[in-house]
């Protein structure tokens, strides 16, 4: 398969509909199944009880908000490279789900912080940088809407992206640079996993299923957004979306 062809938007918007529907059902059999896995067969911890089960959500959250930042940001990277509309457009389209991915790990950090260090926030370098995070993932979407010409719009959130792309190991070796409450990492390519099989299946489990959400979710927006831009007079000199479904048909 000549993935080439599907660079323009055009050509992509009908092989991400195909996707769509695989990615998604994929995701919610995962999901249920880390979930039963993660809160019913995983053995209880012996330090912290039954407070612990929140890092089958927590964990996978927290890097798919890092992984997505850098996908996003390698996206943006080629759209200024290239000049590539979609890329722009997938760019765009990742966006709010890192944010939703990095609201959701820092909410139930809280939850899992209070019984664990018995407060809901403490200015931690890992909780920190990760909050950082989430306000760079709403400045790359709030500058985006604040610009009105389209192309300064991808070029200015693509350039905001990069630069705060460094702030990705920040949050990942916090732990390790800092004197910090946050516990260190219980998977390493390193050292291996410290954590009982069933427990790490479970964590594996759901950042699969994150993943896949992800896509299905990113591909869904990017649909979205090649429709409308297409529409808008600055893309008017190439056939929209209708019409070139309608050819192929």
């Amino acid at each position: 398969m000549i993935w080439s062809k599907y660079s323009a938007p055009q050509a992509f918007y009908p092989l991400a509909g195909r996707l769509i529907p695989w990615f998604s059902v994929v995701a919610v059999a995962l999901i249920g199944v880390g979930l039963y896995m993660g809160f019913f067969v995983a053995p209880t911890d012996f330090q912290q009880g039954e407070a612990y089960r929140i890092i089958f959500v927590h964990v996978p959250a927290a890097w798919m908000s890092m992984f997505l930042y850098v996908v996003m940001a390698v996206w943006a990277g080629v759209g200024l490279g290239l000049n590539a509309r979609l890329s722009f457009m997938m760019a765009q389209a990742i966006a709010p789900t890192g944010a939703m991915f990095t609201f959701l790990a820092l909410l139930t950090g809280a939850m899992w912080g209070k019984p664990t260090w018995g407060a809901w926030w403490v200015w931690d370098a890992r909780l920190t940088s990760e909050l950082i995070l989430l306000f760079q993932y709403a400045g790359v979407m709030l500058l985006r809407t604040s610009i009105d010409d389209l192309r300064r719009a991808d070029r200015s959130s693509a350039v905001f992206s990069l630069v705060g792309v460094v702030n990705v190991p920040i949050i990942y070796f916090s732990v390790q640079w800092w004197n910090t409450l946050h516990q260190g990492a219980s998977v390493s390519m390193s050292t291996g996993s410290k954590m009982a099989a069933t427990m790490l299946t479970a964590m594996l489990l759901m950042t699969l299923a994150f993943w896949l959400y992800s896509v299905a979710v990113i591909l869904s927006r990017v649909r979205c957004i090649i429709v409308e831009r297409e529409s808008l007079p600055v893309w008017e000199e190439q056939p929209t979306v209708v019409q070139k479904v309608a050819e192929v048909r």
